[in-house]
């Protein structure tokens, strides 16, 4: 009586360590969802964490110590007027949005010129401060925020006539006022694109996306395979960013 009563509980205990081994499995088989927390101004419990996309930029090539100045050179010349061109894009684009709900003639007009006015008591010192080229690489850099040539804003903004004739004063001084930003067949704007991205990503510079069609790695593919096609002379190691 006692050995079956003994072997009953031997089976039971053996029974019950088989259901909680099978629960165990059953519920290891199903896959947890993780959870993560996020510290910040608040904090929450998420199912995931996004992150930022980061592209790995590869090093330029430069076919002798005199480019790789120069590209140093403007370097430090695109990130001086950078903010101005982020500040003419954020400007035109509220002038443009504001411009929409307004209906009369006299009163776009009105409000036209009190911008122009805010814009050259605020920055017109700065920007004679700049150089002939600092003033190319603005030019250039607007197009690339705005999508239209400085020549072209001006003209929206004042006339025909006074764009004229801002163009034909800049051109005294080697700036041409409908220059446009074209990286996929300048190979100095594509100096420009380049330096603007790697310090977007360093965060030296504010990031705002381009108005203008940019796709950058398919430039950084071109214009490498374009420096490939140097003579091995031509390609020196130094020179590299």
């Amino acid at each position: 009586m006692k050995i079956t009563a003994y072997f009953c509980l031997l089976l039971s205990l053996s029974l019950g360590a088989q259901e909680y081994k099978y629960k165990r499995n059953s519920e290891d088989s199903i896959p947890r969802q993780k959870k993560f927390m996020i510290l910040d101004k608040d904090s929450a419990w998420v199912d995931e964490v996004k992150l930022d996309e980061v592209i790995i930029l590869p090093k330029l090539n430069f076919k002798n110590r005199d480019e790789f100045r120069d590209y140093l050179i403007l370097k430090r010349k695109t990130k001086k007027v950078w903010p101005y061109a982020r500040l003419a894009s954020e400007r035109f684009e509220i002038l443009n949005q504001r411009l929409e709900n307004i209906k009369s003639k006299r009163k776009k007009r009105k409000y036209t010129l009190i911008i122009q006015k805010y814009v050259e008591e605020e920055f017109t010192e700065e920007l004679k401060k700049l150089t002939k080229t600092e003033g190319q690489i603005l030019v250039k850099l607007i197009h690339r925020q705005t999508g239209e040539t400085t020549f072209d804003l001006v003209k929206d903004l004042r006339s025909g006539w006074r764009a004229f004739w801002y163009n034909t004063t800049a051109s005294f001084f080697n700036i041409s006022l409908k220059e446009e930003y074209q990286p996929s067949t300048v190979k100095e704007d594509f100096y420009i694109e380049d330096i603007l991205q790697r310090e977007f990503q360093s965060g030296s510079l504010n990031k705002q996306a381009p108005k203008t069609d940019i796709q950058f790695l398919e430039l950084m593919d071109k214009w490498q395979k374009d420096s490939l096609l140097l003579p091995p002379s031509a390609r020196r190691s130094f020179g590299r960013y």
